[in-house]
């Protein structure tokens, strides 16, 4: 495939590719934030507890954590066109068998099913798409990349919502099927089939520390807001259990020789402030995404639908953003761009801190455009820059590496302010409707504080310069290449 140049965009190769990529990654986006707001739905339709019910969605992440270790083994022994087809053939299969579901436990065996193909197909989308853009173009890349990510919290609510109030819960699942159908179809006329090597190695040692390394870790967040805290033992002993297996892949991957994440990618700055930029967003950006549904429904009365429906100029900022995010990180780096985002994100979130019961739609609905906005130009620079200067054969383990901390990221920040909430709700109960807007107020003011703490990281970031002397690197590189070959 032709590099394009900054000023050609995209190659229309690279837009053939992309295509059936992002249709299948659709299914993945969609199932996820329909879900979550079918649970209330599923435990009554199911004659089963809140609790055993969530595990419909905490089966579907821990499985989705596990396997994402293992997609840079699989596109080495099976090539990576046909590793994307057999994970979203997986994830059709899992949806079409939950939609059948005749309890809940065989709906969350099938959602297991569900997050093994997802956890393989993001990291290959990823791989895929990093080097087949070029390093010019890694900004347009993931501003074209993250639309299904942006769709998915957008249109899923507001879909989920329709298909509860009109249909049963069994055509949340139905929904999949269309994207998978059409994303195989794709993918199998229009991806480059890839020799697989046979000489691929699994590190089983190092699969056997990780993968339960993450599930651990993220079962034990997840407890936390159903045990009042991180200091109870339901938490700190599978914390504890994962970080120690987590410390003894570390010992293991530095002393591999073929490890399955290699772990030396962290001596690169830009990759590094990156990682921890995406941990940090499950607090600094997207804890609030936890606040903002159950604000308009326990606070102002709305249904699950409505709520979608109110968030969803929030969306409108992320897209009005997200192109011009894109170009401008491909021209001067990532930092300045990410720096602006965390502050839009800031201001757009203010007026949640000062929201009561009667306050404006209008106010809060412009409030969320700002904050879309933020959000769409701080996510897009983040993920370029972990990518920035990275050769193709260390892609793969740039991919794994940013859905672990993305994975991680997104655990910890909900289980941190399920945690503020419930305790500034436990704080405010005796002031009734007015006493709950308070503990939203306050709970808000925490997201805005830890969002201005992700500035410290986001300093390390490439600039303009540092974008400047990589592609410079890069450039005399290729010319040595090319006159070896032509030598």
């Amino acid at each position: 495939m032709k590099e394009p140049t900054e000023s050609e965009g995209l190659d229309p190769a690279f837009l053939k590719l992309a295509v059936p990529l992002l249709i299948g990654a659709m299914a993945v986006m969609f199932d996820t934030t329909i879900v979550n707001v079918a649970i209330d739905t599923l435990s009554r339709e199911l004659n089963a507890s809140v609790s055993t019910t969530q595990w419909v969605i905490s089966a579907y992440v821990l499985a989705l954590a596990m396997v994402i270790p293992v997609s840079a083994w699989a596109m080495d022994r099976f090539g990576a066109k046909q590793t994307w087809i057999g994970a979203l053939a997986l994830f059709a299969v899992g949806s079409m068998l939950s939609s059948l579901a005749w309890n809940i436990e065989a709906l969350i065996a099938f959602r297991v099913l569900q997050g093994i193909g997802g956890g393989l197909m993001l990291p290959v989308l990823q791989t895929l798409l990093v080097n087949a853009a070029g390093p010019r173009n890694l900004g347009k890349m993931m501003s074209l990349v993250s639309l299904p990510a942006l769709l998915g919290p957008i249109l899923g609510p507001v879909i989920g919502g329709l298909i509860l109030s009109q249909l049963s819960w069994h055509w949340i699942f139905w929904v999949n099927i269309p994207f998978c159908v059409a994303g195989l179809v794709l993918a199998w006329r229009n991806l480059a089939p890839t020799a697989p090597k046979k000489s691929s190695h699994l590190d089983v040692v190092g699969l056997a520390l990780l993968s339960p390394s993450l599930a651990a870790m993220i079962y034990g967040l997840s407890q936390a807001g159903n045990h009042g805290g991180f200091g109870n033992s339901a938490v700190l002993l599978p914390v504890g259990i994962g970080a120690a297996l987590l410390a003894g892949f570390v010992v293991h991957a530095l002393r591999a020789k073929l490890p399955l994440l290699d772990l030396r990618l962290f001596a690169v700055r830009s990759f590094t402030a990156s990682n921890v930029l995406l941990f940090l967003s499950g607090l600094s950006v997207y804890g609030a995404m936890l606040l903002l549904p159950l604000y308009e429904q326990q606070v102002r009365g709305q249904s699950a639908l409505a709520a979608g429906l109110l968030l969803a100029p929030q969306g409108l900022g992320m897209l009005l953003t997200r192109g011009y995010a894109g170009r401008l990180t491909d021209r001067i780096g990532a930092r300045p761009i990410v720096l602006v985002g965390f502050l839009l994100t800031m201001a757009g979130t203010l007026a949640y801190t000062q929201a009561g019961v009667n306050t404006n739609e209008l106010l809060l609905g412009a409030s969320l455009v700002v904050r879309g906005a933020g959000l769409g130009a701080v996510t897009i620079p983040v993920m370029a820059g972990a990518y920035l200067g990275l050769k193709p054969n260390q892609v793969p383990h740039a991919s794994i590496a940013t859905r672990i901390t993305s994975q991680l990221g997104g655990a910890f920040g909900a289980a941190v302010f399920a945690l503020i909430l419930q305790t500034q709700l436990a704080a405010q109960a005796a002031g009734g409707l007015v006493g709950r807007a308070t503990a939203f107020d306050n709970a808000f003011w925490w997201s805005i504080g830890l969002t201005a703490l992700a500035i410290i990281p986001a300093l390390f970031l490439p600039g303009r310069r540092e974008v400047a002397s990589i592609r410079a690197e890069q450039a005399q590189e290729l010319a040595t290449q090319v006159g070896d070959v032509r030598g």
